[in-house]
Parts: C-alpha cells; sequence; structure tokens
C-alpha cells in the first residue's frame, strides 16, 4: 500500500519573491530551485495586515487575519473582552504572544485540529497542537529568543532558524506526521536590519534550503516523497525604509491623550494607536465606547484627525470603515472612493478620483476582485479592504504607509532598513513554490489551507482560498 498523502509547510518568513527568484535562478539554492523546477514558482498575495502573526492565518485557519479576529500584530480591544484591565491592549511581541491561541475566533478551525498527526514548529499559531507537537516552546526556548529579540542580535535569529530546523527534520523522518508547518524568521529579522537583499538574508534564505533538501532526500529513501507535498511560502514582502514616522507623538500633537505600545496606561487616553510591522496602523478613537464605530457615525471631531493624518507624508491609504458592509479608501492626493460587498459580490466606486488605480468596478467576484487588482500597485486590496474593515477589532481610521516609511520611531531592538505591514506591492507579494504542477491558478496565501485540506482529504467549516491543486 502506498504511503498517505502528507502536507509540508515551510515558511520562509519576509521572502520576497524577486529575490527569491533570482536566487533560485542562479542556483545560489539548489534544493529550492529543484523543487521549482520539479513543480512551480508561483507569486501570490498575502494578507493585509501584512505581519507576522496575523499574516500566518491563511496558511493555518484558511481565512484572512480580520475574518479570524486578528487585526495586527498589536490592537486596542475596544470591548474589554479579551485583554486585561488597565491597558485593555493586545500586543503578540513578548510574553502576550500566549494568548494570540485564544484571541482567534472561536469557530476558527486550524490544520492542527483537522489532520490526524501534526507538528508545528516555532509557530505563532498552536490551537490543536498538544505540547508534545511543538518545536520552538517551552521557558527556556522562550527566554532565549526574548533574550535574542531584545539585543537585537540578528546573527542569533539565524541560530535558532538552523536549531528548529534540525529538530523539525528529525521529527518529520521520525514521526512522518499528516500535516507539518514551520515557521523560519531570519529572512525577515536579517531583512529589517540589513535590507531585503543583503548578504544575511542570503544565509538565511540558505537554512531554509538546506532544510527542504534534508526533508526531501528522507523521503526520497523512505519511498514517501512521491507521496508527499513540500511547499515554501511566505508572508509578506519588504521594503527600505527611509524616514520613520512618529506616529503615537504626530496624534498626541493635537492635544489628544494617545495610548500606544509600549506606553499602553493612561487615565483619560483618548486615541489609541496600534502599529504593525511597522507599515500599518490602527486607529481607535472615543475609547469610551465598547463597540466598533463606523465612520459615518462619528462625531465631526476625528475629521481633524483624519486630514491631518492624510497631509503626512508618511501615510499613504487610510480607510474609514462605514458599516458592516463598506468603507471608505481615502488619500491625500488621489481623491476618494468606497469599496462595498455583500456576501461573495464587489464593488469599487470613486467618489473623488481614484485611490487604487483600477477604475470603477461593479459586482464582482472574489476571482474578478483579484484579476481587477493583481496588476496595480495594490494587489487584491479589494478583498483585503473588506477582509480587515469588517473585523470588531479594527480602528476607526486604518493606515497604510507610503513606501519609505513606516510608523514607529522608537522601541525597535533591532533598527529597521527595511518594513512591512503595508498594502502596497512590495509587502503584499510573497513566494509560493510547490514540488508539483498546480492543477488551478495560486492566487493568494489563503489558497494554501485549502489545497492542503484537499491532498489530505478534510474539510473545514469556513474557508477563504481555492484549492490548486
Amino acid at each position: 500500500m502506498p504511503p498517505s498523502p502528507s502536507v509540508i509547510i515551510l515558511l520562509a518568513d519576509g521572502a520576497r519573491p524577486d529575490v527569491l527568484g533570482a536566487a533560485l535562478q542562479s542556483r545560489q539554492l539548489p534544493a529550492l530551485a529543484q523543487l521549482a523546477d520539479d513543480g512551480g514558482f508561483h507569486t501570490v498575495t498575502t494578507a493585509f495586515p501584512s505581519v507576522t502573526g496575523p499574516a500566518y492565518t491563511p496558511f493555518l485557519t484558511g481565512q484572512h487575519p480580520g475574518s479570524v479576529g486578528l487585526p495586527g500584530l498589536r490592537w486596542y480591544d475596544r470591548a474589554h473582552s479579551a485583554c486585561r484591565w488597565p491597558s485593555y491592549a493586545r500586543s503578540y511581541i513578548g510574553p502576550q504572544c500566549r494568548f494570540l491561541d485564544g484571541d482567534l475566533a472561536e469557530d476558527a478551525e486550524t490544520m492542527f485540529e483537522l489532520a490526524d498527526s501534526s507538528i508545528g514548529a516555532l509557530s505563532v499559531i498552536r490551537r490543536g497542537l498538544p505540547p508534545s507537537r511543538q518545536i520552538g516552546s517551552g521557558t527556556a526556548f522562550v527566554a532565549r529568543t526574548a533574550i535574542t529579540h531584545f539585543r537585537g542580535r540578528v546573527s542569533g535569529w539565524l541560530d535558532i532558524d538552523r536549531n528548529i530546523g534540525d529538530r523539525f527534520v528529525q521529527r518529520v523522518r521520525d514521526e512522518r506526521p499528516e500535516f507539518a508547518f514551520a515557521a523560519f524568521t531570519g529572512i525577515d529579522k536579517a531583512s529589517h536590519a540589513f535590507g531585503h537583499d543583503s548578504p544575511m538574508v542570503h544565509d538565511a534564505m540558505r537554512v531554509v534550503d538546506d532544510v527542504c533538501g534534508r526533508i526531501r532526500a528522507d523521503a526520497e529513501r523512505a519511498g514517501s516523497w512521491d507521496s508527499t507535498h513540500l511547499w515554501i511560502v511566505s508572508d509578506h514582502g519588504h521594503s527600505p525604509v527611509r524616514a520613520h514616522e512618529d506616529l503615537a507623538g504626530v496624534t498626541a500633537s493635537l492635544g489628544f491623550k494617545v495610548v500606544a505600545h509600549p506606553w499602553t496606561v493612561r487615565r483619560g487616553a483618548q486615541i489609541a494607536v496600534a502599529v504593525s510591522g511597522n507599515a500599518m496602523a490602527h486607529i481607535y478613537t472615543g475609547l469610551k465606547s465598547r463597540t466598533q464605530s463606523f465612520w459615518s457615525s462619528l462625531s465631526s471631531e476625528w475629521d481633524c484627525v483624519a486630514d491631518m493624518l492624510l497631509s503626512r507624508q508618511s501615510v499613504d491609504v487610510m480607510l474609514l470603515p462605514l458599516s458592516p458592509t463598506s468603507c471608505e479608501v481615502r488619500t491625500s492626493d488621489r481623491g476618494r472612493a468606497v469599496v462595498s460587498w455583500d456576501a461573495a459580490r464587489y464593488a469599487y466606486r470613486p467618489v473623488t478620483g481614484d485611490p487604487l488605480g483600477i477604475g470603477e468596478r461593479d459586482d464582482m467576484s472574489e476571482s474578478d476582485a483579484f484579476d481587477a487588482t493583481v496588476g496595480s500597485f495594490y494587489p487584491d486590496s479589494i478583498v483585503q479592504i473588506a477582509r480587515i474593515s469588517s473585523c470588531s477589532r479594527s480602528g476607526d481610521m486604518i493606515l497604510s504607509a507610503a513606501p519609505d516609511w513606516d510608523f514607529r520611531a522608537h522601541y525597535e531592538p533591532i533598527p529597521h532598513v527595511s518594513s512591512h505591514g503595508a498594502l502596497h506591492r512590495e509587502h503584499m507579494l510573497v513566494p509560493l513554490i510547490t514540488n508539483r504542477p498546480t492543477r488551478g491558478p495560486a492566487r493568494r496565501t489563503v489558497d494554501v489551507m485549502a489545497s492542503a485540506c484537499a491532498v489530505l482529504g478534510v474539510t473545514a467549516h469556513k474557508m477563504e482560498g481555492l484549492s490548486f491543486i
């Protein structure tokens, strides 16, 4: 009897498709290049916000971050239902990362819950994965990563990747799980510190290549390669940062009392600023309200805040949720438009100008919306705007940074020369390598879990992707 099918996903966190693609063409990454030759190399869109953590949700829940209650790496709990007094604020950097599984929507199903047997390595999403099946957990390991992070020691992250890779390869070989997922963060950390095409980024890519080669060699020796689906993915891209906007400070300059990480406790706070990536941010106003406020119902006093923020060179696009099924897209120089949706149909209607640069569009399916935007500066923006603005945990204003800018000027252990999180092309396009040809188009990262479910013959009750198998 032939071996049962298995799916192995290696997440090369922060890898850009152009940088990875060039390394494959030059055969710097022989194992990944062979994989792409046998199967295929695809460029797909990730989720908004294009940030580590929330952008893992497509691979492991089959849904976009906003759909499962993860609007960003940092967010403010207006409802006071998930986060504790006195800050009511969440940050998945540091100790609060342990709350991420509980913050997921109750009806979100993970691949770890659906597969008969799983292994997860350095995954921030672990729901359904027993501690014995987790690689990269435990007090000693958490302490090691914390020290590495707060010391800003980038080479230490590559050492962690190598350690994770060794343990992951061994357990996949010995246990042959139905589903296995491993995240490698070295590419992202090196990109932040030295740029997305720096020598250390290439060193980090070679770690992933080595793991890929050993997994393949083990499967070929065991006679299980023909039933193994090995996919290499990324959760976001990167782009250079020339200047850092102190978004919290700029907002406070208007005279408001502002809370923002790491200083999230302040009596009488009026605005919360939650930056992710660091090229996107949520702005929460009227913090006494316990429910999401839609822009159309907010006091006119907040117009001055929106106008001031849009006047900043750092701000490219502002999203203003208008209702549960509509969102205004506003820019300083390209006008305003409204994105609306009903079930699986979408519309984009310019009001003044054309901020997304795609012209008026009406009655689109999700595939239509993808095709209408994939060649633009904001690929898959219509569906992504709908998903993030309909999340009850999102801010009243959602900002996407302009190229060359991010929104966090302080408190980063690694000084950022490159950043991510925004809605624009360099952050939203990511690579996907498959070890055999796909039978359908690969468009979005949510398609990865849909395809994994198809391979394994399991069904998730909620799925926002389409299988390419």
